[in-house]
């Protein structure tokens, strides 16, 4: 095995990662997926520094509060929400950037997952989140 690697973002912050043993595969994260509430803590709690998992606007938007969170290619690129009515689920996304035809595609599949889980028939909205952390 290498020696640890130095993936600080910048000076104020510092953080290893010890190299993966050479028989694991070394994928990065691809795709959109939503993460629910105690998904978001384990995601945070065992993902340090923060601002590696958490960036620009992710920081400030949804890093303060408890979220449930969306990611892409395993950084939190926004937050979403659920209400449930009776057997329909509607679920807002806020994306802090603007999603490519396929990642809304594979963020249509999501929130029909939602749906079958939570076994209701679901509506997605684009736009801001305005219940705060785990309403």
């Amino acid at each position: 095995m290498d020696a640890p690697q130095w993936l600080a973002p910048d000076a104020s912050a510092s953080a290893f990662a010890v190299p993966r043993p050479r028989d694991v595969a070394a994928d990065v994260p691809r795709g959109v997926r939503l993460l629910p509430y105690f998904d978001v803590y384990a995601y945070r709690v065992g993902n340090q520094p923060p601002a590696l998992l958490y960036p620009g606007r992710a920081s400030e938007r949804v890093l303060r509060g408890n979220f449930q969170v969306l990611l892409v290619d395993g950084e939190v690129a926004g937050l979403w929400h659920q209400r449930r009515s009776g057997r329909r689920i509607e679920v807002t996304v806020e994306p802090l950037a603007p999603l490519s035809r396929a990642r809304r595609s594979a963020l249509d599949d999501q929130v029909a997952r939602v749906g079958e889980i939570l076994e209701a028939r679901p509506t997605l909205t684009i736009g801001e989140v305005t219940v705060g952390g785990h309403a």
